[in-house]
């Protein structure tokens, strides 16, 4: 009996883990949105789709609007968006996004995360060659025809369409075209069940089960920092 519960109250503190790494991300990305557009998500469209994917894991109204209001203060830090490149072990490209107000702090605890994980943390531009920058938006499947969709979008910016695991549709497109896909779809009164600016690989690398161990070591060393918001890697 005590070993089931110890698993089962290990499962119920990385789920609060993750809602918590979800709901300080969310927080940021806020204050960076607010920074650069406003405090109106009706004008504010990266604010706009911020809210959505936050309400997607369930973040509370009101600590959507408190991040809000907190973003307004004058005493608030400012978050910038830093994007840091590299390798892990095994030759995996790693693109890992940041949200900062101590790009000091931030440099110094992701290259001890690389090297501590076996990997090299390298120069702007060292492996951003390896990845698209895209929008992703996944969107419910009920009523809608990937036909006639691919046909109403291309002309925004679609470049791909397709179906996830679960049968919720993902659509992609530049990053550049992220702002008018978004308008295109609401235009439709198509609310996304989320809306993401990701690094796609341009290919997979292969490595063993045994190399991807190492990896993932590192990946998740680098999710545990406060200031990483997302990790991409182009292993296979």
């Amino acid at each position: 009996m005590g070993r089931i519960f110890e698993v089962r109250k290990s499962s119920m503190f990385a789920r609060y883990d993750r809602m918590a790494k979800q709901f300080s991300r969310a927080g940021k990305d806020i204050a960076i949105a607010v920074k650069k557009g406003g405090s109106d998500p009706n004008t504010n469209p990266m604010l706009r789709r911020i809210i959505q994917n936050a309400k997607s894991f369930n973040m509370p109204k009101d600590r959507i609007e408190a991040a809000i209001k907190n973003a307004l203060g004058k005493d608030t830090s400012n978050f910038d968006e830093v994007l840091y490149e590299g390798y892990a072990p095994h030759g995996i490209a790693i693109m890992v996004v940041t949200a900062t107000d101590n790009t000091t702090r931030t440099v110094a605890n992701v290259r001890s995360h690389f090297n501590k994980g076996g990997g090299t943390l390298g120069n702007s531009g060292s492996v951003g060659f390896l990845f698209k920058h895209v929008g992703v938006f996944k969107l419910k499947p009920e009523g809608v025809d990937l036909g006639d969709m691919e046909l109403e979008l291309i002309d925004f910016g679609l470049e791909e369409l397709g179906e996830d695991s679960e049968g919720n549709i993902i659509l992609r497109c530049g990053f550049n075209e992220f702002g008018t896909m978004q308008k295109a779809l609401e235009d439709r009164n198509i609310t996304p069940i989320s809306s993401e600016i990701e690094w796609l690989p341009l290919s997979g690398v292969s490595i063993t089960e045994e190399q991807s161990e190492d990896v993932f070591k590192l990946i998740e060393r680098l999710e545990q920092d406060d200031d990483v918001q997302q990790v991409f890697h182009n292993m296979g």
